[in-house]
């Protein structure tokens, strides 16, 4: 399934407005997105759309759209390795797209290309989640669609699910979850609850957080992260919010996972948000295993807009030996 429909209606193009209509501005980050008081939406990323293919080839690899839920519209994109044998059993990865809660895609050729990468090279199964947006969806809409995706993922641990290839070939003693920005926030708020609520028959193993966005009471501002936040989920109590602040989270040491990969990079804006989640997780009283690695000399999501280039590479293996490391630390 794709959100091509969705994107049609609230892709709006400025030739097209009536003359009448409002033309003040509630929330922009440019050239990326705008969205107006009167509830119009313009979206210039996120809203392309590969569309999934079967590649048996060795080297290649395969993706199918599912959904997940009819009524609200929950679809999500199966990225398969090529030469899978039948029966097979690898890790499965449930990834959970950025864009600050109201723009991407799983099927927009950044994040299908990303993830399929990464499919490669860790040789997974790798489930992307296609979460509701606001301002149409307002939060915390996304973190509700992100929690009931896991819960579909996990349904096929014991041979059930409507889904072939999660029961054919994902292992779910080797599950983990992975986000980047907005989308590592959402890999907090699920291994959290997974540590609250558990997830019968299924083991997850880590949780990647790729510069993570995170909110704190003496560091968050003005910045387009922080106004984002505030836009995308209107309800919130503001930046001492436990779902954007983990520092105010109870669920924090009962995290439900065993080990934590958090990815910086050094010329971010909000590289300081990850350096704290690592040290506050650390002192959290959770008994599991977090690292950080940080790459030098880069902004934000470098490794979406330029994934040839050395350092997202290594980014990209980085994040496949967390996967692959066998228990005991080695590879």
């Amino acid at each position: 399934m794709s959100r091509t429909a969705c994107s049609s209606l609230s892709l709006l193009n400025a030739s097209t407005m009536d003359s009448g209509t409002s033309e003040e501005v509630a929330h922009e980050f440019l050239p990326y997105f705008r969205a107006y008081k009167d509830g119009r939406v313009e979206r210039f990323f996120g809203t392309d759309v590969v569309p999934p293919s079967i590649n048996p080839a060795s080297g290649g690899f395969s993706t199918k759209d599912v959904q997940i839920v009819e009524e609200t519209g929950l679809t999500a994109r199966i990225f398969i390795p090529g030469g899978i044998s039948p029966g097979q059993k690898i890790p499965v990865l449930v990834y959970y797209h950025g864009g600050g809660l109201y723009m991407g895609s799983p099927f927009c050729a950044t994040y299908h290309n990303h993830v399929a990468s990464l499919v490669a090279e860790a040789r997974i199964v790798a489930v992307s989640v296609d979460y509701r947006l606001a301002p149409e969806h307002p939060a915390p809409i996304a973190y509700e669609d992100s929690w009931v995706a896991l819960q579909w993922v996990a349904s096929h641990c014991n041979g059930g699910g409507p889904e072939a290839w999660l029961r054919e070939h994902a292992d779910f003693q080797r599950l983990f979850l992975a986000g980047d920005s907005s989308g590592g926030s959402i890999v907090h708020n699920m291994t959290a609850q997974a540590g609250v609520e558990g997830l019968p028959g299924v083991r997850l193993v880590g949780a990647c957080l790729v510069q993570p966005y995170f909110a704190g009471k003496e560091s968050a501002g003005t910045g387009v992260e922080d106004r984002s936040w505030l836009f995308s989920c209107p309800t919130t109590s503001g930046f001492d919010d436990p779902r954007i602040n983990p520092a105010e989270d109870l669920r924090l040491s009962k995290l439900g996972c065993s080990r934590v990969l958090i990815l910086v990079a050094e010329n971010d804006d909000i590289r300081d948000r990850g350096l704290l989640y690592y040290e506050t997780l650390r002192k959290s009283g959770w008994d599991g295993e977090v690292e950080i690695v940080e790459t030098q000399g880069e902004k934000h999501v470098f490794h979406l807009f330029n994934p040839d280039c050395e350092k997202a590479r290594a980014l990209l293996k980085a994040l496949a030996s967390f996967i692959n490391r066998k228990p005991g630390g080695g590879d």
